[in-house]
């Protein structure tokens, strides 16, 4: 049997963050933008999330996918934590980490992975302060609360990608 992405049960809804404290807003809105990635993948086999469909770019589905379990693995656990851990995906570490060396066969594996960075990135973030730093790459020093809205605005970027992939893959449009 084929395996094909799982539905998306939302734990989220975002009228629902609208007077929340602002830890519970950024993680909802987070959470909300994990779950609409996965959305746009719901119902697909392997064979359509690695396929390309606007050309010229190589972007698939399921490389996004990838590509935020390793965002989620480097903001969160690498830079934050400090964990000693490397790539969750092998690639050229130019930003795009994750999107290249998609394998329709391997799409139960990588969202696995992706799940479970997900978690470990709840994980290391749940006993620290919005106000807690740490330093980025670039040796600037930054915050938990910017972490949370550079990885929201990096889902989201991603999930009008994501827009465009699958509603040319099979005409499915919407947030799922």
């Amino acid at each position: 049997m084929t395996w094909t992405a799982p539905k998306v049960e939302r734990t989220t809804r975002i009228d629902g963050l609208a007077t929340v404290d602002e830890r519970r807003m950024l993680e909802g809105w987070l959470t909300w933008h994990r779950e609409t990635l996965l959305a746009k993948c719901s119902g697909l086999n392997g064979d359509q999330l690695a396929r390309t469909t606007v050309e010229p770019s190589d972007l698939t589905l399921l490389g996004l996918v990838r590509h935020m379990a390793e965002v989620e693995r480097w903001w969160f656990r690498r830079r934050m934590a400090d964990e000693p851990i490397g790539d969750v995906f092998t690639g050229p570490a130019d930003g795009d980490e994750g999107i290249e060396g998609v394998r329709a066969a391997c799409a139960e594996r990588d969202f696995g992975l992706f799940r479970a960075e997900v978690t470990a990135s709840d994980a290391a973030a749940a006993d620290r302060g919005l106000d807690d730093t740490f330093t980025s790459s670039r040796g600037v020093t930054v915050s938990l609360r910017w972490a949370y809205v550079m990885m929201i605005q990096e889902y989201a970027r991603h999930n009008g990608h994501a827009d465009f992939l699958r509603e040319r893959t099979d005409g499915v449009t919407g947030d799922g």
